[in-house]
Formats: C-alpha cells, sequence, structure tokens
C-alpha cells in the first residue's frame, strides 16, 4: 500500500503544492478516519451488548479509547513537525482538549436522549443505530474535529515548522531536502 509521500509526489504540480501545504490537515483527517472506526467499533460493541441502556457512557468510553489512539497516531505523524512544549505538557494539553472534544461529540446523543426521550417507544434497532450514528457520527464528530483540530494547532502543538531537535528529529541541523522531506512525514 503506497504512503501518503508516494501519492503526493504522483499528484500534478498546483494540486501536489496544495496537498504539501495542507498535509497536517490530510493527515489529521486520515488519523481522525482510523480513530473514527476504532471508536464506531468500540462504541456498537458496548452499547449494543452491556450498555444498551446507556449509550451516553459507551460513547464516553469509546472516546476515551480513541482519544488515546488519536494522541499517539498525531504526535507521531500528523503533528510530527510541531514543537514548542515538553513532552508532558503536551500530553495534557492534548488529552484536556481531547476530552472537551469528547464531551462535544457526546452532546448531541445526550441531548436526543436526555431532553427528547428519543429512546422511548422506538423498538426498532435499526431505527436506534441510525439515529446513534448520525448523531455521534456525524454532527457530534464534526464539531469536536473542527474544535480539535484548531485547539491542538493553538495550544498543544504550537510551534509551526519546528524542525530538527525541536521537532523530535535526530539531525540537528537539518538541510532544505531534509526538512521538506520530514515535513511530508519521513524520518
Amino acid at each position: 500500500m503506497p504512503s501518503i509521500d508516494s501519492v503526493i509526489h504522483r499528484l500534478p504540480g498546483p494540486i501536489r503544492e496544495l496537498a504539501i501545504r495542507h498535509s497536517e490537515l490530510i493527515k489529521f483527517a486520515i488519523v481522525g478516519g482510523t480513530t473514527m472506526v476504532f471508536d464506531l467499533a468500540i462504541f456498537y460493541s458496548l452499547s449494543l451488548t452491556v450498555l444498551e441502556p446507556k449509550p451516553v457512557v459507551a460513547k464516553v468510553i469509546s472516546g476515551v479509547m480513541a482519544t488515546i489512539l488519536s494522541y499517539i497516531l498525531n504526535r507521531e505523524w500528523a503533528f510530527k513537525n510541531r514543537g514548542g512544549r515538553e513532552r508532558h505538557h503536551e500530553a495534557l494539553l492534548f488529552f484536556t482538549i481531547s476530552g472537551i472534544g469528547v464531551i462535544l461529540a457526546a452532546a448531541p446523543l445526550f441531548i436526543a436522549n436526555n431532553l427528547f426521550d428519543i429512546r422511548e417507544g422506538h423498538t426498532s434497532l435499526t431505527m436506534l443505530v441510525i439515529v446513534d450514528f448520525v448523531l455521534n457520527y456525524i454532527i457530534g464528530n464534526l464539531m469536536q474535529m473542527a474544535f480539535r483540530f484548531w485547539a491542538l494547532r493553538k495550544f498543544a502543538f504550537p510551534e509551526e515548522n519546528a524542525r530538527g531537535a525541536a521537532a523530535g528529529s535526530t539531525d540537528y541541523d537539518p538541510t532544505e531536502e531534509e526538512a521538506a522531506e520530514e515535513q511530508l512525514g519521513h524520518s
């Protein structure tokens, strides 16, 4: 399977430049898609079995587990070239921001279940799965994704284009070509 770098290098010039310029957003979206599938699998495993009457609890558990995976993938790949914070401070900010994101993602489900009682009267499992999906993974994820991308760049990984040792590289003085390679995600 080709890496994102080889895909980007095959794009036509203007599109390639656009993809390189927005590589953090592309990588953030790929990480988000990966963790969404992970979150979805855990959420439905819980909400259709042991936590069937408590979908908000299932969402919070799946969200926390997906956040741990997200930190690892974002830190080591999507925001690899950003720095500016000590790792423990960065992790605390990441998990705080992501915790707010989990709350934002669960909010539509909470409001629908606790204010509007949408589960009352619905006996169709298919309908509940569809409603949970729309509330959690469309509305909730869009809200949290926009917030997290902005907040992570602003607070957890603030220094844009941190290169060399500041970006976690072992090369303290990279050439222009090496810096460009690191920006694409090479080590």
